[in-house]
Order: structure tokens, then sequence, then C-alpha cells
């Protein structure tokens, strides 16, 4: 599972030109979900996203996590693209919309976050602060040669 999540200082997704979600100060977070990923990697990213320390403290230094800041999340499938051979990416690591939409829901929940519309056509407006912008990633249930591993990450 793939999180690319910026700090805005306000962010909206528009479907039809009807604006569908939109927040304040907070995260937005572009989801991708792997045909691999399951329940486990949504509860970590998830959490992980929740204790991110990309805002700034007292002194101005990134140390505060999200807190009781918005957070408005839009599925993302194109996170898994590869444009490693010719020029039209190959999505065949994405998860299919069937595996991948309870996944979105289930880490939106976790969060409180925000939704897009799972699978729609979708304008994102976004003000970046910082700009402040990471990807997070799960490693899955499986790793490197097929070896058993947790998801990627260092404690908050």
């Amino acid at each position: 599972m793939r999180a690319l999540v910026q700090r805005v200082s306000r962010a909206s997704v528009s479907v039809d030109g009807r604006v569908v979600s939109e927040i304040g100060p907070g995260l937005l977070v572009l989801l991708g979900v792997g045909n691999e990923d399951t329940e486990r990697e949504a509860d970590w990213l998830a959490d992980k996203v929740r204790a991110l320390r990309i805002f700034p403290d007292a002194d101005g230094r990134m140390n505060e996590s999200l807190g009781d800041r918005d957070v408005l999340c839009v599925s993302q499938f194109t996170l898994y693209g590869d444009a490693r051979r010719g020029n039209r990416p190959s999505y065949v690591a994405a998860a299919p919309p069937e595996q991948a939409e309870p996944l979105y829901e289930r880490f939106c929940e976790r969060l409180g976050a925000q939704r897009g519309v799972f699978g729609a056509m979708m304008a994102v407006e976004l003000v970046n602060d910082g700009p402040v912008t990471l990807m997070v990633e799960s490693l899955g249930a499986k790793g490197p040669k097929g070896a058993a591993q947790e998801p990627r990450g260092g404690a908050a």
C-alpha cells in the first residue's frame, strides 16, 4: 500500500464540477492499494500517517503529528504505475477495484478521513503547505524473494 502524503493548508475534491469533500489545514493523502495488500497493511499505514511528525511545533520544527487536523483521502491506483519499460505505464501491481475499495474504505475509516469518490474521475485541488510531501509505503505480506515481513517503517 502506498500513500503520497501532502501537508496542506486546504484541499478539495470535485466530481462532475461538484465539490464532494473539502478540508482546511491537514493532510491530503493519495492512496494506492497493491494487489497483495491486506487489512493489516491498511491499518498499519493509517496509523503511520496519523503519527507522522510533519507539522510545526512552537519552535517551527516539524515535530507534531496530525492531532485534530483534517485528512482528505483520494484513491489513486496510478501510484502503482510502472513505466520502467516502454512509455505506457503498467498497472498490474495495483489491486483490482473489488479488492482495493474495501481497503481504501478501511484506511479512511481508521484515519477519520474525508473521502473522494472511489473509481470516479476527480478534480483534486490543494494548497501544499511547506511544501511537505512524503511517500509512505508498507512492504506488504511478501518482501523480496517471497520472505514474510512486517510492514515497512520505524516507530513514530
